[in-house]
């Protein structure tokens, strides 16, 4: 009898523990689904912020094409903060907030957003944009400082240790050397390899400016008429061609050059960036009288550029448009006669179809002699008188690329 009821007792034992560990499960199953069920749907994640250009504007979509060629559509929303900096700026300190209806195509934007969903669907958290207007205003007032502020030659010696630059100048009164000095505060740029633009020059040192490069420097000269001291210093390595027009292509945008120095057949491309410009048979002959030093009567030199011991003018302008169109002037000081890149860049832009076989040229280009093809910078026509008074070098002088003085804005909002 006592057998039969210790039996029982275990089986009841038993069904009582499967039964616990059963109810035990269960519990455990339902924990589990009500805190997935309470639990916070992932917040969309952050992408890396998109520096460009506002393409299109639709409603509250914005399209923006970022400096590497690509793409992205973002939404504003009420919660996006919205802020209008100035061309340069490096921070948010003279940040304003501004609404989405100031915003306009063509403005920089630097847009951080979040995306979510596949394909993905971004909402911009924060939109920092550099109006194109202020953009504009900024260029002109730059191009107008190296204007007035600017000289420019071929780099005859770098001495990195001292600061120092000395480049080779042709001015209306002949050529002279000048030494730039560098400080800790001037700003030195490089042009990109293969670019004409000056909004591609990267920063760079003294150390990377070598003797031949074309060089272009703005700030004061000295009481002396031989010294510079630089706020800003731009240069780059470019190809000098000075020779005989072979063959002109209008619709390919080409003109194929036999290179007095070389001898060998150089194919220039003509973009929406070069300059085209000719000089006129008197002031072709003016120039070549001065550059061979001989004496001149007294006056201006055509195309309003004084004769020695005269005051400078301020810049007019450069004719063309172009965001390299600007020409230095003289340091700005009246002294010297006037920079020939000052007289140069008062010429009228000049069509490609003026241009014809037989005539002679000289051209600043992106490139290397290895290239079978280059980019012009500019090309000045009617130089015949030039090339016969000057050498190569005097030659590449003259022609220090117009490009280097259109000092342009940082147009990257940070």
């Amino acid at each position: 009898m006592g057998r039969i009821v210790m039996k029982r007792l275990r089986v009841s034992a038993g069904r009582a523990l499967r039964a616990g560990i059963c109810l035990l499960l269960a519990l455990i199953s339902t924990t589990r689904t009500l805190a997935q069920s309470q639990a916070p749907t992932a917040a969309p994640a952050k992408t890396p912020p998109v520096l460009g250009t506002i393409k299109t504007i639709a409603g509250e979509t914005l399209t923006v094409t970022s400096d590497a060629g690509v793409e992205s559509k973002v939404t504003v929303t009420p919660a996006t903060k919205l802020l209008r900096v100035p061309p340069g700026s490096k921070d948010l300190t003279q940040a304003v907030a501004i609404p989405l209806s100031e915003f306009q195509e063509g403005d920089r934007v630097l847009v951080r957003s979040r995306c979510a969903g596949e394909p993905p669907v971004c909402e911009a958290t924060t939109v920092i944009a550099m109006k194109k207007s202020d953009i504009a205003e900024k260029q002109a007032h730059e191009r107008e400082e190296w204007q007035k502020h600017g000289i420019g030659g071929l780099v005859k010696s770098v001495d990195a240790a001292q600061g120092t630059i000395t480049i080779g100048t042709v001015t209306a009164a002949g050529k002279k050397d000048l030494t730039i000095a560098v400080g800790k505060s001037t700003v030195i740029r490089r042009y990109a390899p293969g670019s004409v633009k000056f909004d591609d020059a990267k920063v760079s040192s003294v150390a990377e400016i070598n003797p031949g490069d074309q060089l272009r420097a703005r700030g004061v000269r000295g009481a002396d008429g031989t010294s510079f001291a630089a706020d800003e210093v731009v240069s780059g390595s470019f190809r000098n061609i000075s020779g005989m027009i072979s063959a002109v292509d209008a619709s390919a945008g080409t003109i194929t050059v036999v290179d007095l120095a070389t001898k060998k057949t150089a194919v220039v491309k003509v973009s929406a960036d070069s300059q085209l410009r000719k000089l006129s048979p008197q002031m072709a002959q003016m120039i070549a009288m001065r550059l061979k030093g001989a004496s001149t009567s007294g006056g201006a030199l055509p195309g309003g550029a004084p004769a020695a011991g005269q005051a400078t003018p301020a810049a007019n302008g450069a004719a063309g448009g172009g965001s390299g169109a600007a020409g230095g002037g003289a340091g700005g000081q009246g002294r010297g006669g006037g920079d020939m890149q000052q007289l140069l860049a008062r010429l009228p832009a000049t069509p490609l179809g003026d241009f014809q076989k037989g005539d002679a040229i000289m051209v600043v280009a992106t490139g290397t002699s290895n290239d079978a093809q280059v980019t012009a910078i500019t090309v000045l026509g009617g130089v015949e008188p030039l090339l016969q008074a000057t050498s190569q070098e005097q030659a590449s002088s003259i022609l220090t690329p117009w490009s280097l003085s259109g000092g342009g804005g940082d147009a990257g909002a940070q």
